[in-house]
């Protein structure tokens, strides 16, 4: 496929160690081909299962990223898959659409009435498959791999050849098995680490020798068991390896694959080879992400949700300043945004950018009294949404920084659950010294609690009016209750409250006492006016 070059300043973005060149004895030189498995490999994780649909729009979706080869499947495994095959293979991409094929006649087939010309065939050379899985003689399967490679090479098809379990295979005989591959027609020889069991300066060795002796290019395939995948591959890479297969997000079978948007970032970064279309990395990643619904780490490599946000306020400080002090590369190199997380950990100064990006202009004088709020609701590590800042601000900035509590709630206790009446305990400290405790049930807990503050202040008091919302809709979100009181203090006057928190309860009450302040203070200075 012709590869259009990154766009000019891409290399800008960048800022990666230095002592990366200063360790390189020159690295890998040529182009590096992507081998795609995500509906193969990929879609044998666990918990995964793609329709034809499914499969054909992840495959169209690869194609734009800039994909060489993709695996669209199994064909051999059943009909429906060799008709899934069939259509991926009609759908006119750029890439080369192949299929993955036991070393067996009737696979081979599979590929060809599936109208590929390209299939990848493999068998085990490793001394634990042949006699546990395969009950094959080293001799059977080096004649089982050189048939399918000459039958597919007979009926037209071109043919990679992988060694399954390569790196717990005798070195010996898995040379003599890719030669005689190669000699009967495998234009690319693959090195899976099936179970991914090799370290990374071995997988360097082990390639480097197959380079050695091979004249076609060699591929690796990279299982992530130990966690090593990605550090294979590259050490495949910077020992020869010419193609890298893997999958998007690294999904696959137990661990997973190594993830091709780490490949192709890393290649970038530290060799200056260009793979993948860099900027549509995040968008394809979220298509394959939605559509085989398999969670990823928030701290996933590139596409993870916290790959490019902070919180902290020393590192926010610093990214603000200069994005390299603490991203290893710009964001919309990958086409994903940055993020700054208003937590527990942020700063003063980042939650005052995110205010004026908001468009609201919060006094200075007012920060410690916002940035204590964003603690306080920041439980359990909850991120604080953009929605929720707002709705923050804006409180603070309601309630006045001089707002009176002639009304205090000293305590409450609320009793609720299945088969309980709903009770409240409340104990006020009223504005004439003296202390009121009541005792109410409810409908709920929030009822019963209401109930109790307007017993313990003035028996005509009402509550008019009563709205509750979660400010993002989301279950952990916090939420906004606003109420309406009348009869406050008896004299007919409606009061009005409001206040947010992150426990529904507890954030009526405090707005049903910010009513019941704000009425007080309302009055105290219409008698100071007149």
């Amino acid at each position: 496929m012709g590869r259009k070059p990154y766009p000019e300043g891409t290399r800008d973005k960048f800022a990666v160690s230095g002592f990366n060149s200063a360790a390189s004895d020159g690295g890998p030189r040529g182009s590096v081909s992507i081998f795609d498995t995500t509906l193969r490999d990929g879609e044998q994780s666990p918990g995964i299962a793609l329709n034809p649909d499914d499969k054909i729009a992840i495959a169209r979706a690869l194609d734009d990223l800039g994909i060489d080869y993709i695996e669209a499947g199994f064909a051999g495994s059943s009909d429906l898959e060799k008709d899934i095959v069939r259509s991926i293979g009609k759908l006119g991409l750029e890439a080369t659409v192949c299929t993955l094929a036991r070393s067996v006649r009737a696979d081979i087939d599979a590929a060809l009435e599936a109208d590929l010309g390209y299939v990848h065939t493999f068998i085990a050379t490793s001394d634990i498959h042949m006699r546990s899985k395969l009950k094959m003689s080293p001799v059977e399967v080096k004649a089982a791999a050189v048939d399918s490679i000459e039958y597919a090479r007979d009926h037209g098809l071109r043919v990679m050849f992988s060694c399954e379990d390569a790196t717990r295979s005798d070195l010996a005989f898995l040379k003599d098995v890719c030669l005689a591959a190669q000699d009967a027609g495998a234009e690319c020889i693959n090195i899976p680490d099936t179970v991914g069991v090799i370290a990374p300066k071995a997988m360097g060795l082990l390639v480097k020798e197959l380079c050695s002796v091979l004249r076609v290019p060699v591929s690796v395939h990279c299982h992530n068991d130990l966690g090593l995948a990605l550090a294979n591959t590259l050490a495949a890479v910077d020992n020869g390896a010419t193609m890298v297969q893997g999958t998007v997000n690294g999904i696959g079978e137990r661990a997973g694959n190594v993830a091709l948007e780490e490949v192709a970032v890393d290649l970038y970064a530290f060799y200056g080879i260009e793979t993948l279309d860099l900027s549509k990395i995040s968008a394809v990643s979220q298509t394959v992400g939605r559509i085989t619904a398999f969670p990823m780490a928030p701290n996933k490599p590139i596409v993870g949700r916290n790959a490019f946000s902070h919180e902290a306020g020393i590192h926010v400080h610093g990214v603000m300043n200069d994005p390299a002090t603490y991203e290893p590369f710009r964001p919309e190199v990958v086409g994903a945004d940055r993020h700054f997380v208003v937590g527990k950990f942020s700063g003063s100064s980042m939650v005052g950018a995110k205010l004026k990006r908001l468009g609201i202009r919060f006094p200075e004088e007012r920060m410690p009294e916002l940035m204590e709020a964003v603690k306080r609701f920041s439980v359990a590590d909850k991120e604080i949404s953009d929605a929720e800042l707002e709705t923050i601000a804006y409180d603070i900035l309601w309630k006045g920084a001089d707002a009176e509590s002639p009304c205090r709630l000293e305590e409450m206790t609320v009793i609720t659950g299945m088969s309980t009446t709903p009770t409240a305990t409340v104990k006020l400290s009223l504005p004439d010294g003296t202390t009121a405790t009541q005792a109410e049930t409810g409908v709920g807990p929030v009822d019963a609690a209401l109930n109790a503050i307007r017993r313990a202040m003035h028996p005509g008091m009402t509550l008019e009016e009563y709205k509750v919302s979660a400010i993002t809709g989301n279950s952990d979100s916090l939420c906004q209750v606003v109420v309406t009181l009348k009869n406050v203090q008896g004299d007919g006057r409606l009061a009005f409250g409001r206040a947010i928190g992150p426990d529904i309860v507890q954030a009526s009450v405090d707005a049903m006492m910010a009513a019941i302040n704000r009425d007080y203070a309302s009055v105290r200075r219409e008698r100071r006016e007149y």
